[in-house]
């Protein structure tokens, strides 16, 4: 549902107001439906959870703030991985609903989303494709570092940073062995970049 909705979002592109809604609207939906016998929000490493959070978020934004002009070097801005260019419209940037609505989408929806496939599913079928017998965190080498890859090249221009946080965050999936120590911290990252994108105008961070 979240990948169709932004494939058709990239080909159609929708109204402002049905672009940040139908996604908030829908995905909970689907969780509720389709995958709530296998989510744990339970965090009994919070606080662990949290620092890997900001973490996260320091080391997704550090590289642009000492070096400005990084990101336009051609590792990261080419016909590969794109460029670091927002979705947003110069309208929604100023509407103060349409901004809450991409806040709760990223630091909500997104987290449940990308955990239940990248930590949840990918790390443990990679091992085996009967992966309900897998436990969570289990780590062999393969499956370790195809999802830190994967996960790098889901975001594109970013791709570097995204390996960093691939890479923490399937730690801290061996580490705790815990779905909701995953989405918290991963919710963490994605609450600290949206206020960061907001406070400083940074709307490419919002792809």
């Amino acid at each position: 549902m979240f990948l169709g909705y932004l494939a058709l979002h990239a080909v159609v592109p929708l109204p402002d107001l049905a672009a940040q809604l139908l996604p908030v609207a829908l995905l909970p939906a689907v969780f509720w439906f389709v995958s709530r016998p296998v989510l744990d929000f339970r965090a009994p490493h919070w606080l662990g959870a949290v620092l890997i959070g900001v973490l996260v978020f320091v080391v997704w934004v550090a590289p642009d703030l000492l070096f400005p002009a990084y990101r336009k070097h051609w590792l990261f801005e080419n016909v590969i991985t794109g460029s670091a260019r927002t979705s947003l419209s110069l309208g929604a940037r100023s509407h103060a609903g349409l901004l809450i609505l991409r806040a709760l989408r990223a630091a909500l929806i997104v987290p449940v989303a990308e955990e239940l496939f990248w930590r949840a599913w990918l790390m443990r079928w990679l091992i085996s494709p009967d992966f309900r017998s897998v436990r969570l965190g289990a780590y062999t080498a393969k499956s370790f570092w195809m999802t830190a890859l994967l996960f790098a090249c889901e975001h594109g221009s970013y791709w570097e940073v995204g390996l960093a946080a691939g890479v923490i965050y399937n730690w801290w999936m061996v580490r705790t062995r815990s779905l909701g120590d995953l989405i918290l911290a991963h919710a963490v990252t994605n609450a600290c970049l949206s206020a960061y994108v907001i406070a400083a105008g940074k709307w490419e961070y919002w792809l």
